[in-house]
């Protein structure tokens, strides 16, 4: 089910011991409370994928899906 309301562009980010991954979503600013943008469940969903394959260390998703920061490691 889809909520009702004017649909806009933000970039999300995903953070992990070893990567933060950017990616774009589309949030829907509710007419009930336009306080605030809002993620639908499918956005909630994608996030998680993203936070799963991030743990696994999946670049190649992660890199269809979104911008990928790796960390440094500092000797």
């Amino acid at each position: 089910m889809r909520i009702a309301g004017e649909r806009v562009k933000r970039t999300r980010l995903v953070r992990t011991a070893r990567f933060v991954v950017a990616v774009e979503v589309e949030a829907v600013i509710p007419p009930d409370d336009p306080s605030e943008p809002c993620d639908e469940a499918e956005t909630v969903q994608l996030l998680r994928q993203v936070r799963e394959h991030a743990d696994r260390g999946d670049l190649d998703w992660l890199t269809r899906h979104g911008k990928v920061y790796v960390a440094a490691e500092v000797v």
